[in-house]
């Protein structure tokens, strides 16, 4: 009823008033809540910050006491080195001492000894001139004598002592020499067969051709070509004879130079078994093979210097060395004609105690003269002698090549050595050989010329042309003139002829009385 009175506008105040009074309620309650809350953040961040605090000083206790552990320990450790330091200053203070002790106690005794040898001194000098008087007065007793002064004595005295040294000098040189001459031969065969025993090359046989075989006879006209033109494009470029001649499946190759003669044989065999022979194609080919040739001709030559032990040679030389394979000298291949001369003067300059690779390289180049690749006219000695000494070769091997037949002076051991070893070489049976014309032409010159002189009835050249003998007439030849017609033959065999190793001549006179009983 009382509502029903109300009017509306108070209605809306009572209702705001309520309102208003409800919020204010409300921010009270959180104001409170808010200051609970507070306190109850600081109550624990004060407890958290307690316990931090607590750890933290725990903390710090413990490092604390770490590090005066490791402080503590420190100044122990310190402590100790010191004690040390001490300890072994105490002992070298002692061992000073005592070795000041020990000087002390030297130098007394060393004060008394000197003392004591100063007092032999003296005694020693009063007994020097002493001594003195009584040589000047046996002296002059001597003198007065003799009637020969001192120096006068002496000369004498010296003089008689020179004499009798120079007699026993004389008589010890007389028997050295004379036990030198009867060892001496001995020993120089020894050496020689010795050498030769252990050393022996192969030989080949001097010849101007070589033999190319074909399967077929066919193949020869390929290689004549049209009109002759691929024979002649080949002759043109290896510069050897080309004979295609009725001999079945062969053609023959002749030329004074091996190398021309092997490059021509290479090339001929790779264009018979490629089948495609016109003349461009030989040129092609045939430098192809020469190219091949002056590569294995170096590759020879180094595998011999390897072998032989040789280091340090020119490359041209080691070339020429290798070029030595296509040279041959009275039949002897050269390049095995001078690998055992190298072998050969090694062995000797080894058992005479001289430097046995410095013999066996003037070995291995004594006959280098003979390969060039231009043609001087100059000795094959003299010009190896220049090539060595061209390419820087030692003065021994320049010597010893160039001293081998003579051509220069011999001025170190070397080069005796390599003379003997490149006689052996050539020497040795079997070593050299020679086409039969030039074989029997040689003994004819032999005979001829020694049958020239007069007196001489017969000759015989006998051990393959080796040896000489010559028969004289006992009544128009004395044997006083048998030793002058073998040293006149020697000489002019010497100087006029050209031959392997050495002659030997022997002269014949022998007198027969003949009668017949009937």
């Amino acid at each position: 009823m009382i509502a029903g009175n109300i009017s509306p506008g108070i209605c809306i105040a009572i209702g705001a008033a309520a309102l208003i009074g409800g919020t204010i309620l409300s921010y009270y309650l959180w104001q409170v809540m808010l200051r609970n809350k507070r306190k109850k953040i600081i109550s624990e961040a004060e407890s958290e910050a307690e316990v931090i605090k607590k750890e933290k000083i725990l903390q710090a206790k413990e490092r604390f006491l770490q590090l005066k552990a490791e402080h503590e320990k420190v100044i122990n450790e310190r402590n100790n080195r010191i004690n040390q330091a001490e300890g072994r200053i105490k002992q070298k203070e002692q061992a000073l001492s005592q070795k000041l002790e020990e000087t002390q106690r030297r130098k007394n005794e060393a004060d008394a000894i000197k003392e004591s040898l100063t007092q032999q001194v003296e005694l020693l000098d009063r007994k020097s001139e002493e001594l003195a008087k009584l040589h000047r007065q046996q002296v002059e007793q001597l003198e007065a004598i003799s009637g020969l002064s001192a120096e006068e004595a002496r000369n004498q005295l010296m003089e008689s002592l020179k004499e009798e040294a120079r007699t026993g000098a004389m008589s010890y040189i007389n028997e050295i020499l004379d036990e030198a001459k009867l060892t001496a031969s001995k020993e120089a065969k020894r050496i020689v067969v010795m050498a030769i025993q252990r050393v022996a090359a192969e030989t080949a046989i001097e010849n101007a051709v070589t033999v190319f075989h074909i399967d077929s006879d066919e193949i020869k006209g390929r290689i004549i070509g049209r009109e002759g033109r691929n024979i002649r494009a080949l002759e043109a470029a290896t510069g050897v004879e080309i004979i295609v001649d009725d001999t079945p499946e062969a053609i023959v190759l002749s030329g004074f130079d091996p190398v021309r003669r092997e490059i021509a044989r290479l090339a001929l065999h790779q264009l018979v078994t490629d089948g495609r022979i016109h003349p461009a194609r030989i040129e092609e080919i045939v430098e192809k093979t020469r190219k091949q040739v002056e590569e294995e001709i170096v590759e020879i030559g180094k595998r011999t210097t390897i072998d032989l032990g040789i280091h340090g040679l020119h490359p041209e030389l080691i070339r020429m060395v290798g070029k030595m394979k296509y040279r041959s000298s009275y039949g002897q291949n050269l390049l095995q004609h001078s690998r055992e001369v190298a072998n050969l003067c090694s062995i000797m300059a080894a058992e005479l105690g001289l430097n046995p690779k410095i013999a066996k390289r003037a070995g291995l180049l004594h006959d280098i003269g003979k390969v060039p690749d231009d043609e001087p006219e100059l000795p094959h000695a003299v010009l190896g002698m220049k090539l060595a000494e061209k390419y820087k070769e030692k003065p021994e091997v320049i010597n010893a090549i160039g001293s081998h037949h003579d051509e220069a002076e011999m001025t170190t051991l070397i080069a005796p050595i390599v003379q003997v070893c490149d006689a052996i070489s050539g020497a040795r049976p079997g070593a050299r050989r020679e086409v039969i014309e030039s074989y029997i032409k040689r003994l004819n010159e032999l005979e001829s010329l020694a049958l020239s002189y007069p007196g001489v009835t017969k000759t015989y050249a006998i051990q393959a042309g080796r040896e000489l003998r010559v028969i004289v007439g006992a009544e128009k030849v004395s044997d006083k003139d048998t030793e002058n017609l073998s040293f006149e033959i020697a000489r002019k065999i010497q100087n006029e002829m050209t031959y392997p190793g050495q002659i030997k001549i022997t002269v014949i006179r022998e007198t027969r009385a003949v009668n017949y009983a009937k």
